[in-house]
């Protein structure tokens, strides 16, 4: 356990500070290998939090985050597991980096958080404790609400006590809504029947990267006859046994830098046109959450049509307008779907899925890494000597520039420009959410 103190300034108005002890251990492999593992990635910050401007105080924030490292769901732990199989039935294997195979022995769990993964949301508490310590006091803390999915609502619990933990127990937030899966749900992304799948387009890159690993691996180990889709389970095996061992995994050696970077451009074809610009139905499963985060911004009922759920919302109780801070707790597909309705990281053209596009800034590691977080900022700024609302986003503390409402250079918005801005969503998707039925 490392323990730093942290001093932050970020209100503008006053000096918070806290003792920040992280519990999530080092991984012991170097940070880009672990950005080659896309949606797998560990958080990591993707810029320095840049203090609000002068003049400027944060007086609301809005949290979304994914939740921690997990094992794989079944049906991709079925796949891992049936590919590791295949390997250790070699006849023979000719290279010494393979020897470990086989004795491994593939005991992974299914689903739920890791270890790491619960430290990392646990860390992430105390972090946003220390940074808007100044937002909150006993009548005054964070809401918090969670998507009904285990791996979901133990992050937001152990985010919870991270927070309370970072303020001595003085602040302790709790749990206040759990959102079922089965009905309308704003922080998951089953809503829509008729979205596309992205497995076709990931197909042609896999048809691209894959081949001559497969064939690499075929010449290492003798009759194990492994198969482009095998190579994709036991890259992805990288990332899984690393975060649930917390110790570098001997899978992630097999591959080279490049093949790495292979893969990571497959994590960001499967969000990119599975829920964002490349699938015509992917961003609309985000107009929910805006048009909520809208209502928080502005103090005003939620207007929305797509997958908010009326009665959640329409309760002060289960959805109050009066609060400092919010945290919602979600998985990345829905990130990807609420990024891209909001209008961030529009890419120039949509990513080849047969030439590794170099020039994207579409990086899952930076978007949806295991813990990710949004966070919008509300803040009162004193501009030519006249009071404002304005709006700021960060996306794992990478300040977004948000050029669709105005923001120059500063990341700042009026808050009136940020709402005019949001036009699809507050336009419930523009017809798109309709096509979910069709």
């Amino acid at each position: 356990m490392v323990g730093t103190v942290a001093h932050f300034v970020a209100l503008g108005h006053s000096l918070a500070a806290a003792t920040i002890n992280n519990t999530a251990p080092p991984l012991g492999f170097p940070q880009a290998l672990q950005q080659s593992w896309a949606q797998y990635s560990p958080w990591f910050p993707a810029a320095t939090y840049e203090l609000p401007p002068a003049g400027c105080n944060v007086v609301q924030v809005n949290l979304l985050q994914r939740h921690g490292a997990r094992y794989p769901e079944t049906a991709a732990g079925k796949a891992i597991k049936k590919s590791v199989k295949k390997l250790k039935g070699a006849k023979k294997f000719k290279d010494a980096s393979l020897e470990f195979v086989e004795d491994y022995k593939y005991a992974l769990g299914v689903d739920n958080l890791v270890p790491f993964g619960a430290a990392q949301s646990f860390d992430a508490g105390q972090q946003h404790f220390a940074r808007y310590a100044a937002l909150v006091n006993t009548d005054m803390l964070p809401f918090v609400r969670a998507s009904e999915s285990d791996r979901v609502i133990d992050s937001a619990r152990n985010w919870t006590a991270g927070f309370a933990h970072a303020s001595n127990q003085q602040y302790a937030p709790e749990l206040s809504v759990i959102i079922p899966q089965s009905t309308n749900d704003t922080l998951d992304d089953k809503m829509c029947p008729q979205v596309g799948s992205s497995a076709h387009t990931t197909k042609k890159w896999i048809d691209v990267f894959a081949p001559a690993i497969a064939d690499r691996i075929n010449a290492e180990a003798s009759g194990a006859k492994m198969k482009n889709a095998d190579i994709v389970n036991l890259m992805s095996l990288c990332p899984f046994d690393t975060v649930a061992y917390e110790a570098p995994s001997p899978w992630c050696n097999l591959f080279t830098p490049d093949e790495w970077a292979s893969y990571e451009y497959y994590g960001d074809l499967i969000d990119y046109y599975g829920n964002g610009y490349g699938q015509k139905l992917g961003r609309v499963q985000g107009v929910g959450y805006v048009n909520e985060l809208l209502a928080r911004l502005t103090g005003q009922p939620v207007q929305d049509q797509t997958q908010t759920n009326h009665t959640l919302d329409s309760s002060p109780l289960t959805f109050p307008l009066d609060k400092t801070f919010y945290a919602d707790f979600s998985h990345d597909n829905q990130m990807i779907s609420i990024y891209s309705a909001l209008g961030l990281f529009v890419q120039p053209r949509d990513l080849d899925p047969k030439h590794l596009d170099t020039e994207r800034t579409w990086f899952d590691s930076k978007m949806v890494p295991f813990s990710a977080r949004l966070i919008t900022e509300k803040l009162e700024c004193s501009v030519d000597g006249r009071r404002g609302d304005y709006v700021r986003i960060f996306v794992n503390d990478a300040l977004q520039p948000l050029e669709f409402c105005g923001a120059a250079g500063n990341g700042l918005c009026t808050l009136n420009n940020f709402v005019e801005s949001q036009h699809y969503a507050r336009n419930n998707g523009e017809g798109d959410w309709a096509l979910c039925f069709e």
